[in-house]
């Protein structure tokens, strides 16, 4: 009997590290779990070889401007679309949509996209007028969460063509020694400070001015140990998201009255020491604001910290409302609602630590990254192959 041809799939993506952001985490796993499967190869941007996953083939294009990257990974994927013959071409957002359908008539190929909240609402004429409509031309659409799909329908895709697989995350193998905790907490002067946590990008959407305008003052007042904890920058790279520089909200925070209650580390890429200030903190704070044109997709950064342990204190806008599970994993406000954050934050901070690390560990099972490869892999038509969740 001969053997099972191998699938062959290439992935076009402008989204991989070292550019950092959740998409670029999730491009970069979808194509390492996706390797377990398939001969997988990805056209994206120069420096990202040096970070690639193993089993992972890679062209590398320009990432700068954008019109060269979108004409250079055409023709690099071009050439691979016909040398190889894929059976899938995968774009891994809104962005490479256009060039994975097109690639797909030239070669034979399936055409499939992974797309986010902000795939589908830029609200720029000429993506609204060339990149929207090729969505609904796809074979198969991916999205990240229930909010996504009601925008992917809204944008004419057929329901028969969508599927929800939400992101995943890396689940800690251990709890971080106490003594490294400590160490870390001695070493930023946060020993015996109740530590609010923001992990992200400094995004318009992401809020954190506004919760250090409208929350903060409100919490210290009740808590005058808390403090505020950023881990993250502005971003370099990102296409259309505005952003709020460190240097404002520190502002804010010095005309809010709270400028010795915030502490920004920047970006923090090593994974033991991002681990260390997760556990070393007692809430996440997620002030994602409301904002039409530029929705939250999903928020992986809250399953990240409830992966850890921490709960999250979130507004329910776009995906947040499947990344937070209500008093599981967090607590959601109404958007908007600062006076209601400020009550689940202080709420959260009131209980005894470590509280909440059974109900959160048992949330964040159903979004490993072996459950989130097996759920792509399945739906751009691959062997179903059960996760080991769910044979237990």
């Amino acid at each position: 009997m001969p053997e099972e041809e191998i699938r062959k799939i290439l992935i076009i993506t402008r989204n991989l590290p070292p550019l950092v952001g959740g998409m670029e985490r999730l491009n970069w796993h979808m194509a390492d779990e996706l390797s377990k499967h398939a001969e997988v190869h990805v056209i994206s941007p120069k420096g990202s070889a040096r970070m690639k996953p193993e089993s992972v083939m890679l062209t590398e294009v320009p990432l700068h401007p954008l019109p060269l990257f979108l004409v250079m990974a055409f023709c690099k994927g071009l050439y691979r679309a016909l040398s190889d013959r894929p059976d899938i071409i995968l774009a891994g957002s809104g962005l490479t949509a256009p060039i994975a359908w097109l690639l797909s008539i030239f070669s034979g190929a399936r055409s499939a996209a992974y797309l986010h909240g902000f795939d589908i609402t830029v609200n720029h004429a000429s993506y609204k007028k060339l990149w929207r409509p090729t969505f609904k031309k796809l074979d198969r659409v991916i999205v990240n969460s229930t909010p996504t799909r009601e925008l992917a329908l809204n944008a004419g895709v057929p329901e028969s063509k969508i599927s929800i697989v939400f992101p995943g995350v890396t689940l800690p193998q251990r709890p971080q020694p106490a003594a490294t905790i400590n160490a870390f907490k001695a070493q930023q002067g946060l020993l015996d400070k109740k530590i609010l946590l923001s992990v992200g990008r400094l995004t318009t959407r992401k809020g954190l001015r506004e919760f250090v305008e409208k929350s903060l003052p409100l919490i210290v007042r009740s808590e005058p140990n808390a403090i505020l904890v950023v881990v993250g920058e502005a971003p370099k790279n990102s296409l259309g998201a505005g952003i709020q520089t460190v240097a404002s909200i520190q502002a804010q925070a010095t005309k809010s009255g709270v400028a010795g209650h915030i502490k920004f580390l920047g970006v923090i890429t090593d994974r033991d020491l991002l681990a260390t200030v997760y556990e070393a903190a007692d809430v996440h704070v997620f002030p994602v604001r409301h904002i039409p044109d530029d929705p939250e997709g999903f928020g992986m950064v809250a399953i990240e910290a409830a992966a850890h342990g921490l709960p999250t204190v979130a507004f329910a806008t776009g995906g947040v409302v499947d990344a937070v599970s209500i008093e599981q994993s967090g607590y959601l406000a109404a958007p908007g609602d600062y006076s209601a954050m400020v009550q689940l934050v202080l709420q959260i901070l009131s209980n005894k630590t470590g509280s909440w690390q059974k109900s959160t560990a048992t949330f964040t099972q159903k979004f490993t990254w072996l459950e989130f490869g097996l759920q792509v892999n399945t739906v751009l038509g691959g062997t179903a192959i059960p996760s080991p969740q769910s044979k237990s």
